[in-house]
């Protein structure tokens, strides 16, 4: 048993490690290869790291890791032994590959609007590998955790926009001096964090939908002849009749919503449909538990 157990363990810790390595690869290449090939700003700590390589070419690996450690340290008590040890990996494998890696790629020497777009996508890409596996790259991700723990009603994301926008205005402000670079930094800022949400969330991502109709058993008839989905009667009370209805929630995918949307409306053209998009649905027909 203690065996079967460390053999889980060691197989875990693979797995992890080479979560950590793909992602470093990723984010690597984007910061190295593309970004500060082409002189682009970036968000975050990487970003910091960037000015200094840029300015007085110290190693952005090592120079993100000199600031992630003392930033990992104040919030250790507050993310728990676990995540902080997990990073603690992420943070040096990443830095590695970043510093000794990276270097030996190809380096970018095209248009900068391919550069920054690149940029974005790949470090997109790179976090979302990382953070499936329950770690982080550490930096803003650990100021933001920390403060998300103690202020639990908090805009993070206002804040994560005022951090990222501040490294990048003063990136552009001590290397590259331009409009260009600022708008570049922002629009691949915007890039990855949306490629990155689309990974964690988008490839399970469908529809949501209440429907309130004169036939809620003949409209949960139809959803399933048609998508095979099944339909929840929730029950509900009109405010201006008084009178007891059903209300039906279905989840779907995006073609399937178009599907239930128009045979519900030809059942009943007076239905009254809320469509809502769902981030990830978990359970049976959708993503395993």
């Amino acid at each position: 048993m203690k065996k079967y157990a460390f053999l889980l363990s060691l197989k875990s810790l693979a797995v992890n490690v080479a979560a950590d390595a793909a992602g470093g690869l990723l984010i690597g290449a984007a910061t190295y290869n593309f970004a500060a090939a082409a002189d682009l700003p970036l968000a975050g700590v990487n970003g910091i790291a960037l000015i200094f390589y840029q300015l007085w070419e110290f190693p952005i690996g090592r120079m993100a890791m000199l600031m992630n450690i003392p930033i990992a340290l104040v919030c250790f008590r507050i993310l728990g032994r676990d995540f902080f040890l997990r990073s603690l990996r992420t943070i040096l494998i990443t830095s590695l590959i970043m510093d000794y890696v990276a270097p030996l790629l190809p380096l970018y020497t095209g248009d900068r609007l391919l550069a920054c777009l690149s940029t974005g996508v790949l470090s997109g890409l790179g976090l979302a590998i990382i953070y499936m596996r329950d770690s982080s790259t550490g930096g803003t991700d650990f100021i933001l955790l920390s403060l998300k723990a103690k202020h639990p009603h908090m805009s993070l994301g206002k804040l994560t926009l005022l951090l990222d926008c501040s490294v990048i205005f003063f990136s552009v402000l001590l290397v590259s001096r331009n409009i260009d670079g600022l708008i570049y930094g922002l629009i691949s800022t915007y890039l990855a964090s949306t490629v990155m949400d689309k990974v964690l969330y988008g490839l399970h991502a469908g529809k949501l939908t209440m429907i309130v109709t004169k036939d809620p058993p003949g409209a949960a008839r139809e959803i399933s002849r048609i998508t095979g989905r099944g339909a929840t009667f929730l029950k509900g009370v009109g405010s201006y009749s008084g009178q007891p209805r059903d209300v039906l929630l279905c989840a779907c995918n995006n073609k399937e919503m178009y599907q239930i949307r128009r045979a519900v409306l030809a059942l009943d053209p007076a239905a009254f449909l809320i469509i809502l998009d769902s981030n990830e649905v978990v359970g049976e027909g959708f993503l395993p538990k």
